[in-house]
């Protein structure tokens, strides 16, 4: 079985910043600015905030309470042998690995009631 660990949780929102003010506010996260983006520290965990803007195809909100979420993303080691281990599996891939930037490798895979997980491996001289 892969060895995995919590990466980060993924949210949309219409007003990132509300979105970081709340969660620092309201539960002690600490917000991380990096260049057009938003992000909050939270329990150890990472919580990136994408924006959502008319037109960009994202659907509204559900109606809770609903299944699914957007994503979250597992740290493993080695993504392709993991990979290829629960592609063995039959595990549908919606994204094959694939090198991000330098130094991250991701992978998309779609779980129980169509949850979208990503996998994700960074090489630490990149961090």
């Amino acid at each position: 079985m892969p060895i995995v660990t919590w990466d980060h949780v993924h949210l949309r929102s219409p007003d990132p910043e509300a979105t970081a003010a709340w969660l620092e506010d309201v539960l002690g996260g600490v917000i991380v600015r990096a260049p057009g983006r938003i992000d909050v520290k939270l329990g150890g965990t990472n919580i990136f905030i994408a924006p959502v803007t008319a037109g960009d195809g994202v659907h509204t909100p559900p109606v809770t309470p609903y299944q699914g979420l957007d994503h979250f993303g597992l740290a493993v080691k080695d993504i392709d042998a993991v990979a290829a281990e629960i592609k063995a599996k039959g595990v549908e891939f919606t994204k094959e690995p694939t090198t991000l930037r330098p130094g991250v490798r991701i992978c998309f895979i779609r779980g129980p009631q169509g949850i979208s997980i990503e996998l994700l491996e960074r090489d630490p001289k990149y961090t």
